[in-house]
């Protein structure tokens, strides 16, 4: 199986569009529904319409998760919609009450397949770089503060986003080195700061303050709001909803600040952002100076680790555009970044 099998092109997306459709039979819904592909990215996620709904359908690549791992992501968005207060979609179960639900398609290949409330809203413009960054970071803090005293239950089980899975022999991404536009002068800095990284992370260590679950994803395109504003009076804004789990698992909580500004690392409202998601998140958990001075490192981490993603996964939304321009530009971030450590003498 190739690292990404949704980056085989046409021929496999309408192998997986026929599992989409052969998969409506299980959750009741007509044959002849509506069925739109809306993104492709670890998943295949299609909305689909009949005379009586519109949900979402989420068809599983190919040996990234088991149906546990997934069974797992979903009893954490039950908990922190009724623990935490925050806004996640309701898994729609099968007819026979089976919510990760195995469906053979073409070729002889079953995926499993979930089904979820299409909730209202769409995704934030992020044009008002204080206010929304604020937000953010108090919805992350309240998530993290929920991860750190729910009682898992024992059949949980979520992969680990760590040195190992960015950098180790078989990085869960791909190899940065094998990122598009990674050439002999790229490879030189890169190396660098990957082994800034480690050694930095490293000493950063795991500690239960540091380190648990986390949703590894949490940035604009994965929030939803419906435009009713305010505050709810826990603290994350009203009408916003937290969605696309598929990534959570273990890893520093940090980690979630970096996955805030994917994409978007460059930008120079990025330090503006940085200061805002912190201001959010203290409202809800204390956060050290010392953690607090590791920000780059992790919005450097995730930034590699992108260039990785881009790299193996070539049907993805936005992978063809961003390409060589976006390796190069993670050099440039490397070498401010190491010239800063350099310059702390660290």
């Amino acid at each position: 199986m190739e690292l990404h099998d949704l980056s085989g092109g046409d021929g496999v997306l309408a192998r997986v569009e026929a599992t989409a459709r052969r998969a409506l039979t299980r959750y009741g819904v007509s044959p002849d529904a509506d069925v739109t592909l809306l993104n492709v990215s670890e998943n295949a996620v299609f909305l689909v319409e009949d005379a009586h709904a519109r949900t979402i359908l989420r068809v599983h690549r190919l040996g990234y998760h088991s149906a546990e791992a997934i069974a797992s992501e979903l009893l954490w968005l039950d908990a922190l919609r009724s623990d935490a207060g925050i806004r996640t979609p309701r898994v729609l179960p099968a007819g026979d009450g089976t919510r990760v639900v195995p469906v053979a398609g073409p070729g002889n290949e079953t995926r499993h397949c979930v089904m979820f409330e299409l909730l209202p809203g769409a995704e934030p413009a992020m044009d008002r770089v204080a206010e929304d960054f604020e937000v953010l970071g108090e919805i992350t803090a309240r998530m993290h503060r929920h991860a750190r005293s729910w009682a898992r239950p024992a059949s949980f089980t979520r992969f680990h986003w760590d040195l190992d899975a960015a950098f180790g022999p078989a990085p869960r991404w791909g190899r940065w080195q094998d990122g598009v536009g990674v050439d002999r002068e790229a490879r030189a800095v890169l190396s660098r700061l990957e082994a800034e990284l480690r050694r930095r992370l490293e000493r950063y260590g795991r500690g239960p303050d540091r380190y648990g679950l986390i949703h590894a994803d949490l940035r604009a395109a994965n929030l939803l709001v419906d435009g009713t504003g305010g505050t709810d009076g826990k603290g994350d804004a009203a009408g916003t909803s937290v969605i696309d789990f598929d990534d959570c698992g273990f890893g520093w909580y940090l980690y979630d600040l970096g996955a805030a500004v994917s994409f978007v690392e460059h930008d120079p409202r990025v330090p503006e952002m940085v200061e805002s998601w912190f201001r959010g998140y203290r409202k809800i958990v204390d956060l050290p100076a010392d953690d607090e001075a590791e920000a780059w490192t992790f919005v450097l981490l995730r930034r590699l680790m992108l260039v990785a993603w881009i790299g193996s996964h070539p049907a993805a939304a936005g992978a063809g555009e961003l390409g060589a321009g976006y390796t190069e530009g993670s050099c440039e971030l490397a070498e401010r970044y190491l010239g800063g450590a350099s310059r702390a003498g660290r």
